[in-house]
């Protein structure tokens, strides 16, 4: 009697576990078309003629004037170059001051090492929007000082070493430096490779100092070869924030050949309409090197953690 209970409820779940994954997968081909939709939107309108609605998905029979138009109307080449100028060394500035003081503060011994590091992670609290203002000061008016500090107008002349193609000066508005410098440090990556670090047993650390190496030696010939997973995850990140940022170059820049691709981009939305196939196409070549470094440091973060796999 008591068998015949538990066979009658055998089917039931295997009646259940279908209808489940039906609408896991339905769930989740959702939240991809929401994803993959606007992308292609996007790509449509790029290639759309002249005169078919941009509501329409399908952009008909396609063209590559809009491209170049862009490319002609605006010094988009220019934009490419600032951009990409910005966020590889912000990326590699934010990699390498990250790993450095996680390292200290995952490996060092040192007083007040803890409370240094919570201090520190305690700004990612402070919204962006409070530092601004008092960034866009400093930065502005820091060449005019060292101008009047130093007898010289070298810090304000906008013939730098590079002359028309720098088409900027070397510190304050209109700079490389007031775009790049505020991004160098980043208490996320700092709190992320600290964590990683954390997790590389010390026996490995003691056998770098057994033949002979010093804490550096250690940090980039055992620590970082085995951190790659973080370092790949944090470069995707900084990439992708630093080749996307737009309110902070709005603020600091007015010179046309100092602007990166966002605000590049804001050109064509005018007072009363917007060219919405040249902003498209636009937006689609913007999009090409972040989908390249995402899928390349991807590769790398796969190697990097079965290079990583390490047993206690």
């Amino acid at each position: 009697m008591s068998e015949q209970p538990r066979r009658a409820s055998v089917p039931k779940r295997e009646q259940v576990r279908p209808i489940r994954a039906l609408v896991i997968y339905l769930a989740l081909s959702l939240l991809a078309a929401s994803t993959v939709v606007p992308l292609l939107w996007m790509v449509s309108t790029s290639v759309k003629q002249p005169g078919v609605p941009y509501t329409d998905f399908l952009p008909g029979v396609p063209t590559l004037r809009h491209y170049a138009e862009a490319l002609q109307l605006t010094p988009f080449s220019r934009y490419y170059v600032n951009s990409i100028i910005i966020a590889v060394v912000v990326t590699l500035g934010q990699l390498s001051t990250s790993a450095m003081a996680g390292y200290a503060f995952a490996r060092l011994r040192f007083p007040g090492r803890d409370k240094l590091f919570f201090a520190y992670i305690a700004t990612m609290m402070i919204p962006s929007a409070v530092t601004m203002v008092p960034l866009f000061m400093i930065l502005t008016r820091a060449p005019i000082y060292l101008n009047d500090w130093l007898g010289t107008d070298y810090f304000t002349s906008e013939q730098f070493f590079l002359g028309r193609w720098f088409a900027g000066v070397p510190l304050g508005a209109d700079s490389y430096f007031a775009l790049i410098a505020p991004l160098l440090f980043s208490p996320f990556g700092t709190f992320l490779l600290r964590q990683f670090f954390i997790a590389i047993p010390r026996s490995l650390d003691e056998a770098a100092m057994l033949d002979g190496c010093n804490a550096f030696q250690t940090f980039t010939q055992v620590i970082l070869p085995l951190s790659k997973p973080a370092l790949a995850t944090l470069a995707i990140f900084t990439f992708m924030s630093a080749w996307g940022n737009f309110l902070w170059p709005l603020i600091m820049i007015n010179a046309e050949q100092m602007k990166p691709l966002p605000v590049g981009l804001a050109g064509f939305i005018g007072e009363y309409a917007t060219n919405w196939p040249l902003m498209m196409a636009g937006a689609t070549m913007m999009l090409v090197p972040m989908i390249i470094v995402f899928f390349f440091c991807q590769r790398f973060f796969v190697k990097g953690i079965q290079l990583g796999a390490v047993k206690g």
